[in-house]
């Protein structure tokens, strides 16, 4: 099937795993390039851009968390999932905490890892053409774009569960995030937050 949906770059050092998303996302009419290791990755960075990257946490050399780093996955132009196993648990939320879109946790449901992946993959294109406003106040510069995503989501509204869902994350992975960026404000709750963004939209400071 011709190549229509984007390329999806998975790294993983298991290579039954790295068959099994080839296999999904081809199927999906998504181009696919598979690596062992990240720095066959890193190389590969430098002469070809991703729609998506699925990133395993634990590998032999620099782990998932190392690779974050090196390609400052904050600014990174498309979504980056981490794979993980359940016992991974706590380092995957590092890894979203250091700027990673979500976890998909082994064994994953086929299903589930095409929507989660086609719906990051649309939300950072509505991110990139301009679809939402800019955020402006005090302390925006210190968020990712991930985290400004976010904030726009809960200052809207939105529920965990909805914003997850506009946003191709898992609530869970919200709350991370929402945890995250009322660290980087100085929040004590959300009614908190919605004040600081909204109060500097009016320019109400008092």
């Amino acid at each position: 099937m011709a190549e229509t949906e984007g390329k999806i770059f998975v790294v993983d050092d298991d290579a039954s795993v790295r068959d099994a998303l080839s296999v999904i996302f081809e199927m999906e009419g998504y181009g696919v390039r598979t690596f062992a290791d990240g720095d066959q990755f890193l190389t590969a960075l430098k002469t070809d851009k991703p729609s998506c990257v699925l990133l395993d946490v634990h590998m032999p050399g620099k782990s998932g968390l190392d690779i974050l780093r090196s390609i400052d996955v904050g600014t990174f132009p498309s979504p980056v999932f981490i794979i993980s196993g359940q016992g991974d648990i706590p380092m995957a939320v590092s890894a979203i905490k250091a700027g990673a879109t979500d976890f998909i946790e082994k064994p994953f449901d086929a299903d589930t890892v095409v929507t989660r992946v086609r719906e990051a993959i649309a939300s950072y294109g509505r991110h990139i053409n301009g679809g939402a406003p800019a955020l402006s106040f005090p302390g925006a510069e210190h968020l990712t774009p991930r985290e400004r995503d976010v904030l726009q989501e809960i200052t809207g509204g939105a529920s965990n569960k909805e914003a997850g869902r506009r946003l191709g994350i898992s609530p869970r992975t919200i709350e991370v995030h929402r945890a995250r960026i009322m660290e980087k404000l100085g929040a004590r709750n959300a009614a908190d937050l919605v004040r600081i963004v909204l109060t500097a939209h009016t320019g109400d400071h008092g």
